[in-house]
């Protein structure tokens, strides 16, 4: 395996402090590309990935997102763009299949040099009336569920400086 790959794995970090600019198509496309080739259960490719770069929807989901908190604050920290990762529930496997994709997406913007951060409460947005209206919109299926989401963008910075792992995170047996 090539060094360049495990340093991207390695220096990938949650960011939370986005430029206000967007990202360029290309890079989307190659960020979401990479999500259609994360691993499934039984090859099912359960995920449907969203990408949300209208202002209005965006700022919508939000909203959205953060009243599940009961909070006014950008839950997605500002990020120019969001991605929502939904899948098929009537999948065994749509929470893994899901949570592949997000992380394919993640490291194929750390490679990218873009900014990611896996946000969470998608599940419950779209159990609420609200979030249900948001799929017919979009021509979604009901019986997709959420499983995360990305906010994306143009770190303000990069960090790359990892804490140090559990000492008894691997066991070689």
């Amino acid at each position: 395996m090539s060094n360049e790959i495990i340093n991207n794995i390695v220096s990938r970090r949650s960011c939370r402090s986005f430029l206000n600019k967007p990202i360029l198509k290309d890079e989307l496309n190659q960020i979401l590309l990479a999500g259609t080739y994360a691993p499934s259960g039984r090859g099912a490719q359960s995920p449907v990935i969203v990408a949300i770069t209208n202002p209005d929807e965006r700022n919508l989901v939000s909203k959205l997102n953060a009243q599940i908190l009961n909070s006014d604050n950008d839950p997605y920290y500002g990020a120019p763009y969001i991605i929502l990762v939904l899948a098929d529930s009537n999948i065994n496997t749509y929470i893994e299949d899901g949570s592949c994709a997000l992380e394919n997406m993640m490291l194929a913007a750390t490679s990218l040099g873009i900014g990611s951060c896996w946000i969470h409460r998608e599940r419950e947005m779209f159990e609420t009336e609200q979030g249900k209206q948001l799929l017919k919109k979009w021509g979604l299926s009901e019986s997709l569920k959420g499983v995360g989401g990305l906010a994306i963008g143009y770190p303000k910075e990069l960090k790359t400086e990892a804490k140090p792992r559990k000492s008894d995170y691997i066991k070689i047996i």
